[in-house]
């Protein structure tokens, strides 16, 4: 993914003269309101710098390479999949903030209470009904369908190598299958047609016939509130989460070791994960707010239910595993 960089705070107003500003390093799909920032900005006196910086992928890396000299005093976006890599570089400082006894503590990494849970985002196979049934097609039910013949040519998925979604999706099939099960299940994959992309944005967007309509295949790699945003007109969703091919993805915040402004980043932090900033979380940024008790749009308990037993993999095992796991796949998807 590109790496770009912008300040959103309530119209993007500049910081008055002497103003106390926080700079919040995150990935390209930060959406939240601008009012809202504004709204803290306010109450606070804190403006909300935002510096976008890649997937998490490369929000981590960035974070790992500028940690002598931190590009900002705060990040979101770091998830379980790169969480250990970031806390074993010791990027993020120790901080425990008082919103997280309200849910977020149920995904805490470790004891060192240097992240804090924001959303989770699980990672699915999508489908599109309409195109499937256009070809006669049953809609698959499991990752072990989607190896069948009756499916070949229909799944696009994003490359782990270069996408967040994709590496979410391999981990899944790792925890599926267990070892050597998964490179198994890559190679029938890859036999029925399989198609790799860079990244989320071409996948769904250009591949899948149920966003855009542009696309060819009714199969892809997406995540399980995705059909939240292809509600039709009749209040019916037009796609479907696969709920037993999901893999559990958190995100997290956390204050970087050596910020500047290390106590208004912790303010900042703490209405990262307050009950008004965690209920727009679906309806801006399509993730599921980890804090207890904040209801989903309505639009969201039909489209897009949260997955009960989604597949997980402890961040210390996918720290440990990630790189060799990632080149197995490179051999498999080149050979």
């Amino acid at each position: 993914m590109s790496t770009a960089a912008c300040s959103l705070s309530g119209g993007d107003q500049p910081a008055a003269p002497g103003e106390r500003v926080v700079t919040l390093v995150t990935h390209d799909s930060w959406a939240a309101r601008p009012e809202l920032l504004e709204e803290f900005r306010r109450e606070s006196g804190i403006k909300v710098e935002v510096r976008k910086s890649g997937d998490a992928g490369a929000l981590t890396n960035q974070l790992v390479l500028s940690k002598a000299n931190p590009i900002g005093d705060l990040a979101y976006g770091v998830d379980s999949t790169f969480a250990s890599r970031a806390l074993a570089e010791n990027v993020f400082a120790e901080y425990r903030s008082p919103e997280a006894d309200k849910g977020p503590q149920r995904y805490a990494i470790d004891s060192s209470a240097r992240l804090t849970a924001i959303d989770v985002g699980d990672v699915c196979v999508n489908t599109h009904p309409e195109t499937l049934a256009q070809k006669g097609i049953p809609e698959p039910k499991s990752f072990e369908d989607l190896a069948d013949p009756r499916y070949k040519d229909l799944l696009a998925v994003e490359s782990p190598l270069t996408s967040s979604p994709g590496l979410a999706f391999l981990l899944g099939t790792i925890a599926h299958f267990g070892e050597p099960g998964w490179t198994d299940y890559w190679r029938r994959l890859k036999a029925n047609g399989v198609k790799v992309v860079r990244g989320w944005e071409e996948a769904y967007g250009q591949e899948f016939s149920g966003s855009s309509g542009k696309g060819q295949r009714p199969i892809v790699v997406s995540y399980a509130s995705s059909p939240a945003a292809e509600v039709a007109p009749d209040g019916k969703p037009r796609t479907k989460a696969l709920l037993d091919t999901c893999f559990r993805q958190v995100e997290y915040a956390g204050v970087l070791a050596g910020a500047k402004h290390a106590d208004d980043a912790k303010k900042v932090l703490d209405f990262l994960a307050s009950q008004r900033f965690q209920a727009e979380v679906a309806d801006t940024m399509y993730v599921y707010p980890a804090r207890d008790g904040v209801p989903l749009p309505p639009s969201w308990q039909t489209a897009a239910p949260a997955p009960v037993t989604p597949l997980a993999m402890p961040s210390d095992r996918v720290q440990a595993n990630r790189e060799r796991w990632v080149e197995q796949w490179r051999a498999l998807a080149q050979g």
